[in-house]
Protein backbone atom coordinates (compact mmCIF):
# COMPACT_ATOMS: atom_id res chain seq x y z
CA UNK A 1 0.00 0.00 0.00
CA UNK A 2 1.58 3.25 -0.82
CA UNK A 3 2.14 6.46 1.02
CA UNK A 4 -0.93 8.71 -0.01
CA UNK A 5 0.28 11.61 2.50
CA UNK A 6 2.33 13.36 -0.05
CA UNK A 7 -1.05 13.83 -2.04
CA UNK A 8 -3.92 14.68 0.70
CA UNK A 9 -2.02 16.38 3.74
CA UNK A 10 -2.60 19.93 2.63
CA UNK A 11 -6.37 19.19 2.01
CA UNK A 12 -6.85 16.86 5.15
CA UNK A 13 -5.35 19.81 7.16
CA UNK A 14 -7.09 22.70 5.71
CA UNK A 15 -9.34 25.33 7.53
CA UNK A 16 -12.52 26.48 7.25
CA UNK A 17 -12.33 29.39 4.62
CA UNK A 18 -9.10 28.16 2.64
CA UNK A 19 -9.55 27.23 -0.86
CA UNK A 20 -7.06 25.38 -3.39
CA UNK A 21 -4.14 27.36 -4.66
CA UNK A 22 -3.54 27.59 -8.26
CA UNK A 23 -0.85 29.73 -7.70
CA UNK A 24 0.54 26.82 -5.15
CA UNK A 25 0.46 24.44 -7.84
CA UNK A 26 2.18 26.72 -9.89
CA UNK A 27 4.86 27.24 -8.10
CA UNK A 28 5.65 23.22 -7.62
CA UNK A 29 5.54 22.94 -11.25
CA UNK A 30 8.54 25.44 -11.24
CA UNK A 31 9.89 23.28 -8.46
CA UNK A 32 9.72 20.34 -10.14
CA UNK A 33 10.69 21.75 -13.72
CA UNK A 34 7.57 21.23 -15.52
CA UNK A 35 6.50 24.51 -16.17
CA UNK A 36 9.02 24.09 -19.33
CA UNK A 37 10.08 20.50 -19.59
CA UNK A 38 6.88 18.48 -19.85
CA UNK A 39 5.32 16.07 -22.30
CA UNK A 40 2.76 17.37 -24.92
CA UNK A 41 -0.90 17.19 -23.11
CA UNK A 42 -3.92 16.25 -24.57
CA UNK A 43 -6.73 18.04 -21.74
CA UNK A 44 -10.39 16.16 -21.06
CA UNK A 45 -12.79 18.37 -19.68
CA UNK A 46 -16.77 18.37 -19.47
CA UNK A 47 -19.50 17.62 -17.30
CA UNK A 48 -19.45 14.10 -17.73
CA UNK A 49 -17.74 10.83 -19.20
CA UNK A 50 -14.45 12.24 -18.69
CA UNK A 51 -12.81 9.08 -18.08
CA UNK A 52 -14.39 7.55 -21.20
CA UNK A 53 -13.10 10.00 -23.49
CA UNK A 54 -9.29 10.04 -21.51
CA UNK A 55 -9.25 6.31 -21.69
CA UNK A 56 -10.26 6.38 -25.40
CA UNK A 57 -7.94 8.93 -26.49
CA UNK A 58 -5.01 7.43 -24.60
CA UNK A 59 -5.99 4.29 -26.06
CA UNK A 60 -5.84 5.63 -29.90
CA UNK A 61 -2.97 7.60 -29.12
CA UNK A 62 -1.03 4.10 -28.26
CA UNK A 63 -2.33 2.08 -31.34
CA UNK A 64 -0.41 5.07 -33.30
CA UNK A 65 2.65 3.80 -31.58
CA UNK A 66 3.40 6.17 -28.85
CA UNK A 67 4.02 5.47 -25.23
CA UNK A 68 0.96 7.32 -23.24
CA UNK A 69 0.62 8.30 -19.44
CA UNK A 70 -2.83 8.53 -18.49
CA UNK A 71 -4.23 10.50 -15.44
CA UNK A 72 -7.89 9.57 -14.26
CA UNK A 73 -9.69 10.25 -11.26
CA UNK A 74 -11.36 9.45 -9.33
CA UNK A 75 -10.16 5.78 -8.68
CA UNK A 76 -11.82 2.40 -8.71
CA UNK A 77 -9.93 0.39 -6.44
CA UNK A 78 -6.87 1.90 -5.91
CA UNK A 79 -5.00 5.54 -5.60
CA UNK A 80 -2.07 4.09 -7.78
CA UNK A 81 -5.15 3.87 -10.68
CA UNK A 82 -4.69 7.70 -10.88
CA UNK A 83 -1.71 7.50 -12.67
CA UNK A 84 -1.21 4.89 -15.49
CA UNK A 85 1.18 4.17 -18.62
CA UNK A 86 -0.05 2.44 -21.47
CA UNK A 87 -3.17 1.41 -20.07
CA UNK A 88 -2.05 0.16 -16.85
CA UNK A 89 -1.60 1.32 -13.16
CA UNK A 90 1.76 2.17 -11.92
CA UNK A 91 2.41 -0.08 -9.00
CA UNK A 92 2.52 0.85 -4.98
CA UNK A 93 6.72 1.64 -5.20
CA UNK A 94 6.37 3.72 -8.31
CA UNK A 95 3.56 5.90 -7.05
CA UNK A 96 5.34 6.42 -3.83
CA UNK A 97 8.56 7.31 -5.32
CA UNK A 98 6.17 10.39 -7.18
CA UNK A 99 4.91 11.16 -4.15
CA UNK A 100 8.32 11.32 -2.68
CA UNK A 101 9.70 13.99 -5.34
CA UNK A 102 6.41 15.56 -4.46
CA UNK A 103 7.05 16.00 -1.40
CA UNK A 104 10.17 16.97 -1.24
CA UNK A 105 9.54 19.87 -3.46
CA UNK A 106 6.36 20.78 -1.65
CA UNK A 107 8.49 21.26 1.79
CA UNK A 108 10.25 23.95 -0.19
CA UNK A 109 7.16 26.19 -1.18
CA UNK A 110 6.10 28.96 0.98
CA UNK A 111 3.57 28.11 3.63
CA UNK A 112 -0.25 27.69 2.88
CA UNK A 113 -1.17 31.01 4.88
CA UNK A 114 1.79 32.94 2.85
CA UNK A 115 0.13 30.52 -0.64
CA UNK A 116 -3.12 31.56 0.19
CA UNK A 117 -4.43 27.70 -0.10
CA UNK A 118 -3.67 24.47 -0.30
CA UNK A 119 -2.62 21.51 -2.98
CA UNK A 120 -5.71 19.96 -3.97
CA UNK A 121 -5.33 15.71 -4.35
CA UNK A 122 -6.83 15.68 -7.82
CA UNK A 123 -4.12 18.35 -9.03
CA UNK A 124 -1.02 16.48 -7.08
CA UNK A 125 -1.99 13.38 -8.98
CA UNK A 126 -1.88 14.98 -11.80
CA UNK A 127 1.62 16.66 -11.39
CA UNK A 128 2.21 12.77 -10.36
CA UNK A 129 1.36 12.17 -14.28
CA UNK A 130 3.11 14.66 -15.50
CA UNK A 131 6.58 13.09 -13.72
CA UNK A 132 6.02 9.80 -14.45
CA UNK A 133 5.67 11.17 -18.10
CA UNK A 134 8.61 12.37 -17.90
CA UNK A 135 11.00 9.93 -16.20
CA UNK A 136 8.85 7.35 -18.32
CA UNK A 137 10.18 8.85 -21.62
CA UNK A 138 6.07 9.25 -22.54
CA UNK A 139 5.74 10.67 -25.93
CA UNK A 140 2.25 12.24 -24.39
CA UNK A 141 -0.23 12.73 -21.57
CA UNK A 142 -3.81 12.72 -21.52
CA UNK A 143 -4.97 14.43 -18.43
CA UNK A 144 -8.49 14.52 -17.14
CA UNK A 145 -9.48 17.63 -15.40
CA UNK A 146 -11.60 17.68 -11.93
CA UNK A 147 -14.24 20.08 -12.38
CA UNK A 148 -12.58 21.96 -14.86
CA UNK A 149 -11.46 25.16 -15.79
CA UNK A 150 -9.78 28.14 -14.90
CA UNK A 151 -9.68 26.90 -11.49
CA UNK A 152 -8.53 23.47 -12.32
CA UNK A 153 -4.22 22.42 -12.30
CA UNK A 154 -5.18 21.28 -16.16
CA UNK A 155 -4.89 24.78 -17.19
CA UNK A 156 -1.77 25.25 -15.55
CA UNK A 157 -0.51 22.49 -17.62
CA UNK A 158 -1.26 24.18 -20.95
CA UNK A 159 -2.72 21.17 -23.10
CA UNK A 160 -2.01 21.32 -26.79
CA UNK A 161 -5.23 19.75 -27.35
CA UNK A 162 -8.48 20.15 -25.41
CA UNK A 163 -11.45 17.70 -25.59
CA UNK A 164 -14.61 18.79 -24.48
CA UNK A 165 -18.09 16.76 -23.45
CA UNK A 166 -21.39 17.31 -23.17
CA UNK A 167 -21.33 20.10 -20.87
CA UNK A 168 -25.14 20.25 -18.73
CA UNK A 169 -25.70 21.62 -15.44
CA UNK A 170 -23.36 19.66 -12.56
CA UNK A 171 -21.77 21.86 -10.13
CA UNK A 172 -23.92 24.67 -10.42
CA UNK A 173 -23.20 26.90 -7.85
CA UNK A 174 -20.07 26.42 -7.67
CA UNK A 175 -18.63 26.79 -11.38
CA UNK A 176 -21.28 28.69 -12.33
CA UNK A 177 -24.82 30.04 -11.93
CA UNK A 178 -26.00 28.18 -14.99
CA UNK A 179 -24.67 25.64 -17.42
CA UNK A 180 -23.76 28.23 -19.86
CA UNK A 181 -21.32 29.96 -16.96
CA UNK A 182 -20.47 26.12 -16.42
CA UNK A 183 -19.27 25.80 -20.05
CA UNK A 184 -17.37 29.31 -20.27
CA UNK A 185 -15.37 28.02 -16.96
CA UNK A 186 -14.66 24.42 -18.48
CA UNK A 187 -13.74 26.11 -21.96
CA UNK A 188 -10.95 28.41 -19.79
CA UNK A 189 -8.90 25.46 -19.53
CA UNK A 190 -7.11 25.93 -23.03
CA UNK A 191 -4.78 28.87 -23.14
CA UNK A 192 -1.49 29.84 -24.72
CA UNK A 193 -0.56 26.49 -25.79
CA UNK A 194 -3.84 25.18 -26.74
CA UNK A 195 -3.57 24.32 -30.62
CA UNK A 196 -7.24 22.71 -30.75
CA UNK A 197 -10.28 22.04 -29.05
CA UNK A 198 -12.49 19.11 -30.00
CA UNK A 199 -16.39 19.18 -28.25
CA UNK A 200 -19.08 17.22 -28.70
CA UNK A 201 -22.51 18.64 -30.23
CA UNK A 202 -24.17 21.18 -27.48
CA UNK A 203 -27.16 23.42 -27.54
CA UNK A 204 -27.20 26.68 -29.44
CA UNK A 205 -26.76 28.69 -26.20
CA UNK A 206 -23.63 26.60 -24.84
CA UNK A 207 -22.22 26.29 -28.54
CA UNK A 208 -21.93 29.91 -28.76
CA UNK A 209 -20.27 30.44 -25.06
CA UNK A 210 -17.84 28.24 -25.75
CA UNK A 211 -16.83 29.71 -29.10
CA UNK A 212 -16.85 33.23 -27.21
CA UNK A 213 -14.68 31.67 -24.38
CA UNK A 214 -12.46 29.77 -26.47
CA UNK A 215 -11.78 33.06 -28.38
CA UNK A 216 -10.95 34.78 -25.04
CA UNK A 217 -8.50 31.80 -23.96
CA UNK A 218 -6.48 31.71 -27.39
CA UNK A 219 -6.27 35.34 -28.68
CA UNK A 220 -9.35 33.96 -31.67
CA UNK A 221 -6.07 31.20 -32.59
CA UNK A 222 -8.35 28.54 -32.06
CA UNK A 223 -12.19 27.38 -33.19
CA UNK A 224 -13.99 24.52 -31.85
CA UNK A 225 -13.76 21.44 -33.87
CA UNK A 226 -17.22 19.98 -33.76
CA UNK A 227 -17.14 16.10 -33.43
CA UNK A 228 -20.92 14.40 -34.06
CA UNK A 229 -21.43 11.11 -33.00
CA UNK A 230 -24.57 10.45 -35.51
CA UNK A 231 -22.35 11.45 -38.50
CA UNK A 232 -22.33 8.79 -40.78
CA UNK A 233 -18.49 7.17 -40.92
CA UNK A 234 -17.68 8.89 -37.93
CA UNK A 235 -14.71 6.77 -35.68
CA UNK A 236 -14.75 4.65 -34.00
CA UNK A 237 -17.79 2.34 -35.33
CA UNK A 238 -20.35 1.79 -32.90
CA UNK A 239 -20.09 -1.21 -32.17
CA UNK A 240 -16.09 -0.29 -30.87
CA UNK A 241 -17.91 2.44 -28.54
CA UNK A 242 -18.03 2.23 -25.10
CA UNK A 243 -21.45 0.87 -24.15
CA UNK A 244 -24.96 3.34 -23.46
CA UNK A 245 -23.66 7.40 -22.81
CA UNK A 246 -20.30 6.30 -22.98
CA UNK A 247 -20.58 5.88 -26.49
CA UNK A 248 -20.08 9.83 -27.66
CA UNK A 249 -17.34 9.58 -24.99
CA UNK A 250 -15.36 6.94 -26.98
CA UNK A 251 -16.31 8.98 -30.36
CA UNK A 252 -14.67 12.59 -28.75
CA UNK A 253 -11.67 10.51 -27.43
CA UNK A 254 -10.51 9.35 -30.70
CA UNK A 255 -10.84 12.49 -32.83
CA UNK A 256 -9.39 14.29 -30.11
CA UNK A 257 -6.28 11.66 -30.32
CA UNK A 258 -6.11 12.46 -34.01
CA UNK A 259 -5.82 16.10 -33.81
CA UNK A 260 -3.19 15.69 -31.29
CA UNK A 261 -1.44 13.22 -33.61
CA UNK A 262 -2.13 15.99 -36.51
CA UNK A 263 -0.09 18.36 -33.91
CA UNK A 264 2.63 15.89 -33.48
CA UNK A 265 3.32 15.25 -36.80
CA UNK A 266 3.04 11.88 -36.43
CA UNK A 267 0.70 9.86 -38.85
CA UNK A 268 -2.35 8.33 -37.36
CA UNK A 269 -2.89 4.43 -36.97
CA UNK A 270 -4.74 2.58 -39.81
CA UNK A 271 -8.25 1.33 -39.30
CA UNK A 272 -7.27 -2.15 -38.90
CA UNK A 273 -4.71 -1.49 -35.57
CA UNK A 274 -7.02 1.47 -34.51
CA UNK A 275 -10.19 -1.19 -34.14
CA UNK A 276 -8.20 -3.35 -33.12
CA UNK A 277 -6.84 -1.74 -29.78
CA UNK A 278 -10.37 0.22 -29.43
CA UNK A 279 -11.92 -3.36 -29.17
CA UNK A 280 -9.64 -4.35 -25.75
CA UNK A 281 -10.57 -0.93 -24.28
CA UNK A 282 -12.24 -1.85 -20.60
CA UNK A 283 -14.36 1.17 -18.67
CA UNK A 284 -14.77 -0.47 -14.63
CA UNK A 285 -18.44 1.45 -13.65
CA UNK A 286 -19.48 2.35 -17.08
CA UNK A 287 -22.40 -0.46 -17.61
CA UNK A 288 -19.69 -2.79 -16.73
CA UNK A 289 -20.94 -6.51 -16.01
CA UNK A 290 -19.43 -8.90 -13.04
CA UNK A 291 -19.96 -12.10 -11.65
CA UNK A 292 -21.03 -12.45 -8.32
CA UNK A 293 -20.81 -16.11 -6.89
CA UNK A 294 -23.59 -17.51 -5.14
CA UNK A 295 -23.76 -18.94 -1.72
CA UNK A 296 -23.06 -22.56 -2.36
CA UNK A 297 -26.59 -24.34 -2.32
CA UNK A 298 -28.60 -21.14 -3.09
CA UNK A 299 -29.98 -22.82 -6.04
CA UNK A 300 -31.65 -26.03 -5.25
CA UNK A 301 -31.14 -29.79 -6.73
CA UNK A 302 -27.32 -28.73 -8.22
CA UNK A 303 -24.67 -25.99 -8.46
CA UNK A 304 -25.60 -22.55 -7.45
CA UNK A 305 -25.63 -20.38 -10.43
CA UNK A 306 -23.61 -17.18 -11.03
CA UNK A 307 -25.16 -14.04 -9.96
CA UNK A 308 -24.10 -11.16 -11.93
CA UNK A 309 -23.80 -7.05 -11.76
CA UNK A 310 -23.88 -4.38 -13.52
CA UNK A 311 -22.15 -1.44 -12.10
CA UNK A 312 -22.56 2.17 -13.75
CA UNK A 313 -21.71 5.56 -12.61
CA UNK A 314 -25.24 6.85 -13.33
CA UNK A 315 -26.24 10.35 -11.57
CA UNK A 316 -28.97 11.75 -12.99
CA UNK A 317 -32.47 10.81 -14.74
CA UNK A 318 -30.70 9.95 -18.08
CA UNK A 319 -28.14 8.03 -16.97
CA UNK A 320 -30.34 5.64 -15.10
CA UNK A 321 -32.80 5.11 -17.75
CA UNK A 322 -29.90 4.32 -20.00
CA UNK A 323 -28.51 1.71 -17.76
CA UNK A 324 -31.62 0.53 -16.89
CA UNK A 325 -32.57 0.01 -20.22
CA UNK A 326 -29.22 -1.75 -20.83
CA UNK A 327 -29.58 -4.40 -17.77
CA UNK A 328 -33.08 -5.01 -19.76
CA UNK A 329 -31.54 -5.70 -22.81
CA UNK A 330 -28.88 -8.09 -21.15
CA UNK A 331 -30.74 -10.12 -19.13
CA UNK A 332 -34.84 -9.33 -20.06
CA UNK A 333 -35.16 -7.64 -16.69
CA UNK A 334 -33.57 -6.80 -13.60
CA UNK A 335 -34.35 -8.55 -9.72
CA UNK A 336 -32.54 -5.57 -7.74
CA UNK A 337 -30.90 -2.20 -8.14
CA UNK A 338 -28.81 -0.97 -5.74
CA UNK A 339 -28.42 3.25 -5.83
CA UNK A 340 -26.49 5.50 -3.79
CA UNK A 341 -27.58 9.39 -5.20
CA UNK A 342 -26.28 12.24 -2.66
CA UNK A 343 -28.75 14.83 -2.12
CA UNK A 344 -26.98 17.16 -4.64
CA UNK A 345 -27.72 14.61 -7.14
CA UNK A 346 -30.49 13.64 -9.21
CA UNK A 347 -32.38 11.84 -6.56
CA UNK A 348 -35.97 12.58 -7.67
CA UNK A 349 -35.02 11.70 -11.44
CA UNK A 350 -34.07 8.41 -10.28
CA UNK A 351 -37.23 7.66 -8.22
CA UNK A 352 -39.26 8.37 -11.10
CA UNK A 353 -37.38 5.81 -13.59
CA UNK A 354 -37.13 3.06 -11.31
CA UNK A 355 -40.50 3.64 -10.28
CA UNK A 356 -41.69 -0.14 -8.84
CA UNK A 357 -38.66 -2.08 -9.03
CA UNK A 358 -37.02 -3.63 -5.96
CA UNK A 359 -34.28 -0.92 -5.01
CA UNK A 360 -32.26 -0.20 -1.55
CA UNK A 361 -30.48 2.92 -1.34
CA UNK A 362 -27.31 2.74 -0.08
CA UNK A 363 -25.73 5.80 2.22
CA UNK A 364 -21.58 6.55 1.82
CA UNK A 365 -20.20 7.22 4.83
CA UNK A 366 -18.14 10.54 3.50
CA UNK A 367 -19.16 13.20 5.72
CA UNK A 368 -19.37 15.73 3.11
CA UNK A 369 -22.09 13.68 1.42
CA UNK A 370 -25.83 14.43 2.63
CA UNK A 371 -28.42 11.33 2.25
CA UNK A 372 -31.55 12.91 3.46
CA UNK A 373 -33.92 13.14 0.24
CA UNK A 374 -37.16 11.64 0.69
CA UNK A 375 -37.46 8.19 -0.35
CA UNK A 376 -39.94 5.74 -1.22
CA UNK A 377 -40.88 3.55 2.25
CA UNK A 378 -40.60 0.47 0.27
CA UNK A 379 -36.84 0.75 -0.99
CA UNK A 380 -34.87 -0.58 1.38
CA UNK A 381 -31.66 1.29 3.22
CA UNK A 382 -28.16 -0.10 3.52
CA UNK A 383 -25.13 1.47 4.22
CA UNK A 384 -21.66 1.18 2.32
CA UNK A 385 -19.82 -0.74 5.07
CA UNK A 386 -22.71 -3.55 4.39
CA UNK A 387 -21.80 -3.34 0.92
CA UNK A 388 -20.15 -7.14 0.63
CA UNK A 389 -20.15 -9.69 -2.25
CA UNK A 390 -22.49 -12.11 0.12
CA UNK A 391 -24.74 -9.17 0.08
CA UNK A 392 -25.28 -8.00 -3.56
CA UNK A 393 -25.49 -12.11 -4.00
CA UNK A 394 -28.55 -12.08 -1.44
CA UNK A 395 -30.31 -9.56 -3.79
CA UNK A 396 -31.07 -11.76 -6.96
CA UNK A 397 -29.15 -12.97 -9.70
CA UNK A 398 -29.61 -9.92 -11.85
CA UNK A 399 -28.54 -6.63 -10.02
CA UNK A 400 -27.83 -3.25 -11.13
CA UNK A 401 -25.64 -1.11 -9.13
CA UNK A 402 -25.82 2.70 -9.93
CA UNK A 403 -24.26 5.97 -8.63
CA UNK A 404 -21.67 8.03 -7.86
CA UNK A 405 -18.35 6.87 -8.68
CA UNK A 406 -17.42 6.45 -4.48
CA UNK A 407 -20.00 3.73 -4.51
CA UNK A 408 -19.46 1.95 -8.04
CA UNK A 409 -15.53 1.80 -6.85
CA UNK A 410 -17.06 -0.26 -3.83
CA UNK A 411 -19.02 -2.27 -5.60
CA UNK A 412 -16.03 -3.55 -7.92
CA UNK A 413 -14.08 -4.05 -5.03
CA UNK A 414 -17.10 -6.37 -3.58
CA UNK A 415 -16.83 -8.21 -6.80
CA UNK A 416 -12.88 -8.09 -7.10
CA UNK A 417 -12.84 -6.52 -11.00
CA UNK A 418 -10.07 -6.14 -12.96
CA UNK A 419 -9.04 -2.83 -12.86
CA UNK A 420 -5.49 -2.24 -12.94
CA UNK A 421 -5.35 -2.68 -16.92
CA UNK A 422 -7.83 -0.29 -19.05
CA UNK A 423 -6.54 -1.29 -23.07
CA UNK A 424 -3.60 -3.31 -24.47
Amino acid sequence: MPSLDPFFTEWAERRPGQTRSLGRASALLAALGLDADRTPVLGVVGSKGKGSTATTAAAALSAAGLRTVLVTGPSFRSYRERVRVDGTSVDDAVLDALGARIDAARRDLPTVEESGGYLAPSGLFLVAGLLRAREAGADVCVLEAGMGGRRDELRLAGPEVVALGKVFAEHVGVLGADVVEIAREKTLVAGERTRALVRLPQTPEVAAEIDAALADATGGRVGAEVVDPEAEGTEPPPALRPPGLSAASGVLGTAAAARMLEHLGIPGPDRRTLHGVLATVRLPGRLSRHTVPLPAGRAPGGEAPDAEVVVDSAIDRVGVAAALAHARGLWGGVDHVLLCLPDHKDVSGAVEVLGGLPVTAVRLPEAHLRFEHALPPHWGRMDAADLTAAALAALGRRVLALGTVYFTGRVLEAVDAPTDRLFG
